[in-house]
């Protein structure tokens, strides 16, 4: 394994880059790709938002198929593989329409073998396929200064390193084929659960023993106990804001793939099993679509913060 050195996209000449799907991560992608001189054409679903970008620079598309047709590298941000499937095949999908030669990126979170299949399907196609999962939330990837696990042919690094250099601080090259980058992407979410699933029953057990919660997130935030992930989604907590950055039902799909990928193994995973079922239990509690951190409201007999007035 390699980190790929970052690079100025003034060394590399000119690019046709497009980005599909412009969630939390898929703009601040778009804006670091621009902010690099690169003016990448978007899609998304919701074209106000896609115009809105366009506004600033760069080409909003009226469909996949069109920004396909305009470029030789393709970033695909969707939630899964199912919308991932529908971006390359669907009617309007974009590898009828890509040239030979060129690149699609694809940044979801998916089962490797389907990330090993993919790119063998597109090989037929002539195009080049690079396993990107990505990390690190919508305010890095607005810096440019996302994480991106990669596996691929190097002729596809060839290609798309101006834009992977645009959008984040660290790639990390692990195999010259797909499935290597979901599996590391895959690990990172079981951490990710786990973490999440344990930060909120620290939260709600201390709120039912009678601590403040702000008092005690102060306290854990600088101690040894504290993670990345209480530090940030107990904050949404706290503040009563569970505007989906990351919902519910990401980690139910999310470590759901972590257990399959294990169950394939025989390998036992008792933590990520637990987390998955706190999730599975918000999500049919009516949470699916709030921020993951909505994990918390399946404890009972527990008062959670109140939005301030």
């Amino acid at each position: 394994m390699r980190k790929i050195r970052r690079m100025t996209s003034t060394t590399h000449p000119p690019t046709a880059v497009g980005i599909i799907g412009l969630g939390a991560m898929g703009l601040g992608m778009a804006q670091s790709l621009r902010r690099a001189g690169l003016e990448p054409s978007v899609f998304d679903i919701r074209a106000d938002i896609a115009a809105r970008f366009a506004e600033q620079g760069g080409t909003a598309c009226l469909s996949i198929k069109e920004l396909g047709s305009r470029c030789n590298i393709v970033i695909s941000v969707v939630v899964n593989a199912e919308q991932t499937e529908s971006v390359l095949w669907g009617p309007e999908g974009c590898v009828a329409a890509m040239r030979p030669g060129g690149v699609f990126v694809m940044c979801s979170t998916v089962d490797p073998n389907w990330s090993i299949r993919t790119e063998k399907l597109l090989a037929e196609k002539g195009i080049l396929y690079l396993d990107a999962p990505i990390s690190g939330g919508a305010a890095r990837a607005a810096n440019g200064e996302i994480t991106m696990m990669t596996s691929g042919h190097p002729d596809a690094y060839a290609l798309a390193r101006p834009c992977l250099d645009a959008m984040a601080a660290k790639v990390y090259k692990l195999d010259n084929q797909a499935g290597a980058g979901s599996r590391v992407k895959i690990i990172n979410q079981l951490l990710a659960g786990v973490h999440i699933a344990a930060a909120a029953e620290a939260m709600a057990l201390g709120i039912r023993e009678g601590i403040d919660p702000d008092a005690l997130y102060e306290v854990i935030t600088n101690s040894a106990g504290n993670s990345w992930m209480f530090q940030n989604r107990m904050a949404h907590v706290l503040a009563a804001d569970y505007t989906p950055h990351s919902a519910v039902d990401i980690f139910v799909k999310d470590l759901g793939l972590v257990l399959d990928l294990a169950r394939a193994s025989k390998f036992p995973l008792p933590l990520s099993s637990t987390a998955h079922q706190m999730f599975m239990q918000a999500s049919t509690a009516g949470f699916a679509k709030e921020d993951d951190s909505a994990v918390i409201k399946i404890f009972p007999g527990i008062e959670l913060p109140q939005k301030k007035t």
